[in-house]
């Protein structure tokens, strides 16, 4: 079987709440339209039984007149034949009457709502129908007195057992109809408005279910999804919940579109670093191997001098191969979370004077000069020292393998809103405009000969400044090749920079 859906659903629980509802309001308007007119009927009645207790001896010290009572019964119930009237001793028993034989089904009334009515309590109220085993209708009363003392009372049932047989002849009457009637339309004027009213409120979802359902995941359906329903159409935050739930799904679709990108830029550096590290291992491994193999099929015939230079070509491939590995574990390490920067106070010009020390052979045989310069009021930085000199020395290195013969290296430090700006800048030919919007995240250099190749530097420089809360960028300079600036927390603003 077929499940219905909210919307069906909805309108089927609210037709039977409607159709209760409406039955309920029937019942009472009839209960309510009986209740009045037997109001009405019991005041306009008031004092009939007192009139019949005071128009004929009824009762004389010998006891009752039959004669006397039937006679002015019969008149009265032929005059007025929805009455019927009793005559009751004084706890309630009928010793009097007009009734065809076998009508009566009880010999007692209950006289309490008879000292009630005669009391003044509000009407309308119902007493025994003497006719009837446990039926109960409206009446008059009055007490009945024989030489100034209390014989019993004069009963009148004012619906009697013949209006009873007309009504149920006649059937609903015209008030009662035309009640049913105007409740009925009202019930279904209502249910036409509530299905419309369901439908309505429900569009929106069923639109958004529409989305739900074709939504895989995928960034193709993300994008599909804001492509159908841009952001401009999506509706006010403050509106109803539906509504804030269908902006809430958009706002998670393009959540989604936006990590898949990232994650498709991601999984195209990585095939790309791969690509590029693969590059740079094959190359010196080739060399490596060709220079023993050439060592191991002529060491007869090569001389010392000889065997010395291929020994030392097959150690620097060795070198090359060993700071490549040294650099993908680094990246690896900073990149997992497991290192940490361990802070401490130290001055910046110290640590740029070591890390010049340890190029001066490289920068002499190239060529070059390496070049300082800081400002007197420069403050005392707190970072990680040996995080700060691996930065250092991967833009120095890079800094001099790109410089020509002749150039000059800069470092330059200043002091710049309580921090220390670091410069790093060089002669060479700077970073070409292509990976210059990716020079941060994906491992490739530009070398001279125009072909790219995989670097890790400086996504190690990225990465570490970025655990001390701090950036890298490139800075355009006319008159120098790339210019690289930093900067680095000093030990006042400490605790305004968060670990990352």
């Amino acid at each position: 079987m077929k499940r219905l859906s909210l919307s069906q659903r909805l309108s089927l629980v609210f037709a039977v709440l409607l159709l209760a509802c409406t039955a309920a309001a029937a019942w009472l308007q009839v209960s309510a339209s009986r209740m009045r007119e037997e109001e009405t009927a019991q005041r306009l009645s008031i004092g009939l039984a007192r009139h019949i207790a005071d128009s004929a001896p009824l009762m004389d010290a010998e006891g009752l007149r039959p004669a006397a009572v039937r006679e002015l019964f019969d008149k009265l119930m032929a005059v007025n034949p929805s009455v019927e009237v009793y005559l009751l001793s004084e706890d309630g028993h009928i010793v009097g009457d007009a009734a065809p034989r076998g009508h009566l089904k009880r010999n007692q009334v209950d006289i309490e709502p008879v000292r009630q009515l005669l009391a003044g309590a509000p009407l309308p109220i119902l007493g025994d129908d003497p006719r009837s085993p446990a039926g109960r209708k409206v009446f008059d009363a009055a007490p009945l007195k024989v030489n100034g003392q209390d014989a019993g009372y004069v009963y009148v049932v004012l619906q009697g057992e013949r209006r009873d047989a007309v009504a149920a002849n006649l059937g609903a009457s015209a008030a009662t109809r035309t009640t049913l009637l105007s409740l009925g339309l009202v019930a279904l004027c209502c249910l036409i408005a509530g299905l419309v009213a369901f439908g309505l409120i429900t569009r929106p979802l069923r639109r958004l279910t529409a989305v739900v359902r074709d939504f895989d995941g995928n960034e193709a359906a993300a994008t599909a999804t804001l492509r159908a329903s841009p952001a401009t159409a999506m509706p006010p935050a403050g509106g109803d919940e539906i509504g804030v739930l269908e902006q809430a799904f958009r706002q998670m679709a393009a959540r989604i579109a936006e990590q898949w990108r990232e994650l498709s830029r991601q999984d195209q550096q990585r095939r790309e670093l791969v690509a590029n590290i693969s590059h740079d291992l094959r190359t010196p491994l080739t060399s490596l191997h060709g220079y023993l193999e050439t060592l191991l099929m002529k060491a007869d015939s090569l001389d010392s001098a000889e065997r010395r230079r291929y020994l030392e070509i097959a150690l620097g491939q060795s070198r090359k191969v060993g700071r490549l590995a040294q650099s993908l574990f680094e990246l690896a390490r900073l990149e997992s979370g497991l290192i940490q920067p361990d802070k401490e106070v130290f001055a910046l010009p110290d640590l740029v004077q070591d890390v010049f020390q340890k190029f001066e052979l490289a920068a002499e045989a190239r060529g070059l000069r390496l070049a300082a310069g800081f400002d007197r009021d420069l403050p005392p930085v707190q970072a990680d020292l040996g995080m700060i000199e691996r930065v250092l020395t991967n833009l120095l290195d890079n800094a001099i393998r790109h410089s020509p013969a002749g150039g000059t290296v800069d470092v330059r430090m200043t002091a710049a809103d309580g921090a220390a700006m670091v410069t790093v800048s060089d002669e060479g030919p700077g970073i070409p405009e292509p990976l210059r919007e990716n020079l941060f995240t994906r491992a490739s250099v530009w070398r001279a000969d125009r072909r790219q190749t995989g670097g890790l530097g400086l996504l190690t420089v990225h990465r570490i400044l970025a655990l001390h809360g701090c950036d890298i960028r490139l800075v355009p300079h006319a008159g120098r090749g790339a210019v690289f600036e930093f900067r680095l927390p000093a030990r006042a603003v400490l605790s305004t920079i968060p670990d990352v």
